[in-house]
C-alpha cells in the first residue's frame, strides 16, 4: 500500500474547490446567468452598439500597441538587467515591479498631471502639436507603464537560464553577435517573450484605473470598454452591462487559453514534462 503524499487529500480537495467557487465560479456563474436573461436580439445590441465597437477597437487597438511596445522594451530591460552590470542596478531592478505595487488610480493622476497641457513632459511637448494627454495616445502610454513588468519578468528567468556555452561555440564558429543572438538567444526566449506579451496584452485590455484619468473619456473617441460597462451599471442597465462584460469575459479566457499554451510549448522545449 503506497502511502499518500499528501495527508487529508479528500478534506484538502473539497475546500480547495469550495474556494474556487466561491471566488471565481459562482461570481462567473452570476455574470453569464444575467446575460442570459436578455434575447438573443438585445444581446446583440448591447455589444454592438456603434459606441460600444468604437470603445473595443479603442480597448483593443491600445491594448496591442502598448503590448507590442512592451514586449520589444520590456526585451531590452531584461537583457541589460541579466547581462550587464551598472551602478544602481538593484534600484533599476525594483523599479521595474513599480507598477505591480503602485494603486493604478495613483498611476493615472500621476501620468496625466505630467503629459498633461499644464504638466512637465505636456508643456513642452504642446507648442510642437504633441498631445500625450486626453486621447488615444494617453491610454497607450498608461497601459505601457502597467505591462512593462508583466514582460521583463517574464523573460529575464529565462535569459538567465539561458546556456551561455551554446553562445560561445557560436562565436568560435564565427557567428557574429547578430546571429548570436537570432539563431541561439531568440528562439530559446520566443515562447517566454510571446507569453509576456499576451499577458500584458490580457492586463492592459482589463485596466480602468490608470487609463480613467488621461483617456479624455470622450464616447467614440476615447472611451474604453471598462467605461462602458460602468456607465452602464450607473444607468441601472445590468443586464447590458454583463453583456459586454462577458465578451470581455470571452476574450480573456482565449488570452489564458494562449498563454497556457505557450508556456505549454515552452516546457515541451526545455523537455520538461
Amino acid at each position: 500500500m503506497t502511502k499518500k503524499i499528501l495527508p487529508g487529500f479528500g478534506l484538502t480537495l473539497g475546500f480547495t474547490l469550495f474556494y474556487l467557487s466561491l471566488i471565481v465560479l459562482i461570481p462567473l456563474s452570476a455574470l453569464l446567468f444575467k446575460t442570459f436573461t436578455l434575447t438573443w436580439e438585445q444581446f446583440l445590441a448591447a455589444v454592438f452598439s456603434p459606441r460600444v465597437l468604437a470603445s473595443y477597437r479603442l480597448t483593443f487597438g491600445t491594448s496591442f500597441l502598448a503590448a507590442l511596445f512592451n514586449a520589444v522594451f520590456g526585451l531590452l530591460l531584461a537583457w541589460i538587467l541579466v547581462r550587464y552590470t551598472f551602478p544602481c542596478k538593484k534600484i533599476v531592478d525594483a523599479l521595474v515591479d513599480m507598477p505591480f505595487a503602485l494603486p493604478t488610480a495613483v498611476a493615472g493622476i500621476s501620468l496625466t498631471a505630467l503629459l498633461a497641457s499644464n504638466g512637465w513632459v505636456g508643456a513642452i511637448l504642446v507648442p510642437y502639436g504633441i498631445v500625450l494627454a486626453f486621447n488615444p495616445n494617453g491610454i497607450v502610454i498608461a497601459l505601457i507603464f502597467i505591462g512593462l513588468p508583466f514582460v521583463v519578468r517574464t523573460v529575464q528567468p529565462v535569459l538567465q537560464d539561458a546556456e551561455k556555452e551554446l553562445e560561445e561555440a557560436a562565436a568560435c564558429l564565427g557567428a557574429s553577435r547578430w546571429q548570436i543572438f537570432r539563431y541561439v538567444i531568440f528562439p530559446e526566449i520566443t515562447p517566454a517573450l510571446l507569453t509576456g506579451f499576451v499577458m500584458a496584452f490580457a492586463r492592459a485590455i482589463g485596466e480602468y484605473g490608470s487609463v480613467i484619468f488621461i483617456a479624455g473619456n470622450v464616447p467614440m473617441v476615447s472611451e474604453i470598454t471598462p467605461l462602458i460597462i460602468i456607465g452602464k451599471l450607473e444607468q441601472y442597465d445590468y443586464a447590458g452591462a454583463t453583456a459586454v462584460a462577458t465578451v470581455m469575459l470571452f476574450i480573456s479566457f482565449v488570452m489564458l487559453l494562449i498563454m497556457n499554451g505557450l508556456q505549454a510549448w515552452q516546457r515541451k522545449r526545455n523537455g520538461m514534462p
